[in-house]
């Protein structure tokens, strides 16, 4: 399912049978590399099933043939150990040159560091004061099969990832919590997000268009639920999109300065609540205990108010619950903090002020 969401059409075969050809030169390098060594597989499968087919009816017992008593023929030795060697070599040419280019993350125009969390992807680009997480979008009553599966079920997203065409991209990967892994197969593109480490990747796409992938890391319990999906628009519709993007990231700065009421704070904390922790605490705040507790009535929620600042913004050591400091915007945390304060009858009537979020994540 996952060839048939790419951007651009390719040939029915390679949508049922085989790897898509990509809109990358590097993606397009790899399914030529992928398409000789399959052939030369087929012709030594040919050859050496043919040669044993022939031998074994030809030469059967019922035709009254005899076994050869010599035990070794050195020129025949020689020949199978070079002929092997030359196959080989064939193969390694091509793979060593494309490996070699896909290894060149240098010389990039944008730098675009993406971020592995249990369950969702976190994008930044690097040097322009943009960045944003990307969640998955396919409402639950698909997932739950209460409704009718969508034409882009498990690979749509709140936030794709925003590319420009004809521009080198590099990738910079990391994680937060276990490894993840970022592909989309359009792209040629397949690389580990792991804890404390960073890879790199980079392409740079010829075609406009949406382009799917997912997390290719076994990652946890919400694995399927972790989409790519990226959106390559022409250089000037890019541009405008960044300038466009750096000004809702000033915006949410102000934002973040100003009073916000319960009601404003309670409307936003359910979206957040709903895109972000929902997957584990459930759209009902019941959670699946033991690993994910309830909210309802719990004495973290409904307590001490910075105590339950303190365990969104930066988790609790040994358990699955993460730190969402790098995750969330102060308004984000300060609107979720809120909701789960005020949500399925826990009614504190207490709320937090994004500024007063901002100032703890400054410290």
């Amino acid at each position: 399912m996952l060839f048939l969401a790419g951007g651009v059409a390719t040939p029915a075969l390679a949508i049922e049978y085989n790897m898509p050809v990509g809109v990358t030169a590097v993606s397009r390098d790899i399914h030529s590399l992928h398409m000789t060594i399959f052939w030369i597989c087929v012709i030594i499968g040919v050859v050496v099933f043919g040669i044993m087919g022939y031998s074994m009816i030809r030469h059967r017992k019922s035709r009254g043939a005899i076994p050869a008593t010599f035990h070794e023929n050195t020129r025949i030795e020689i020949l199978w150990t070079i002929i092997p060697l030359v196959i080989l070599f064939v193969m390694a040419v091509p793979a060593t040159a494309t490996l070699k280019d896909m290894y060149d993350a240098s010389e990039s125009a944008l730098d675009i560091k993406v971020t592995g969390h249990q369950w969702r992807w976190q994008y930044e680009y690097l040097g322009e004061n943009v960045a944003f997480t990307s969640s998955l979008a396919t409402p639950r009553e698909q997932i739950n099969n209460t409704s009718e599966k969508g034409e882009h079920y498990l690979l749509e997203v709140d936030n794709p990832l925003v590319l420009p065409i004809n521009r080198k991209v590099r990738f910079l990967t990391t994680s937060t919590d276990v490894i993840h892994s970022w592909w989309v197969p359009d792209f040629g593109v397949k690389k580990d997000a792991i804890p404390g480490f960073i890879n790199e990747a980079w392409t740079r796409i010829d075609t406009p268009g949406t382009y799917r992938g997912q997390c290719a890391e076994l990652c946890g319990k919400d694995h399927g639920f972790m989409p790519v999906v990226v959106q390559a628009l022409p250089e000037a519709e890019f541009d405008e999109w960044l300038v466009a993007r750096k000004a809702e990231a000033e915006a949410s700065l102000n934002d973040a300065g100003r009073d916000w009421g319960l009601e404003e704070l309670m409307e936003k904390g359910e979206k957040t609540y709903a895109t972000i922790c929902a997957a584990c605490h459930q759209p009902n705040g019941q959670g699946m205990p033991p690993a994910f507790p309830s909210l309802v009535g719990s004495a973290i929620v409904t307590g001490d108010m910075q105590a339950h600042i303190d365990i969104v913004i930066n988790g609790k050591a040994g358990t699955p619950m993460a730190a969402f400091a790098d995750v969330l915007s102060p308004v984000e945390l300060a609107a979720v903090i809120t909701y789960e304060r005020n949500a399925w009858g826990n009614d504190t009537g207490e709320l937090v002020q994004p500024a007063v979020i901002k100032e703890q994540l400054s410290q």
